[in-house]
């Protein structure tokens, strides 16, 4: 059994600078470049309230809001933003709030006629 060796072309590689001393040269510059590639940290936005809301826009439910003032409000989610919702109301006027003004708000039940039945969540904590 023959074997026939096949040798690269030698003159390429003298033509070419030899890579580990471009590599300790421009490692300096390698690390600068690294400095500004760092992965960025992951956003805070995990749209899970987008999620929500458009759940409860299309199935229309009706919703109870406390404001930090303790005041309570019933209504249909029309619409939304960053900072504020839309809130239908029938037989009264609709309101556009803000949600920094919102403390919490929850699913209307037919059961559960009064706010003040409703569990407070900054309230529950304490309670354990």
């Amino acid at each position: 059994m023959n074997r026939k060796l096949i040798r690269p072309n030698l003159s390429e590689y003298k033509e070419k600078p030899n890579r580990d001393q471009g590599r300790d040269r421009d490692r300096g510059r390698d690390r600068d470049r690294d400095t500004s590639k760092r992965k960025s940290q992951p956003s805070y936005e995990t749209h899970a309230e987008n999620y929500y809301f458009l759940k409860q826009m299309n199935k229309k439910v009706l919703m109870t809001i406390v404001f930090t003032d303790g005041e309570v409000t019933q209504g249909y989610v029309e619409w939304y933003d960053r900072d504020c919702l839309k809130l239908n109301r029938e037989g009264e006027p609709n309101l556009l709030i803000y949600k920094s003004n919102i403390k919490y708000l929850y699913k209307h039940e037919p059961d559960q006629p009064d706010a003040e039945k409703a569990p407070d969540p900054s309230t529950a904590d304490n309670q354990e």
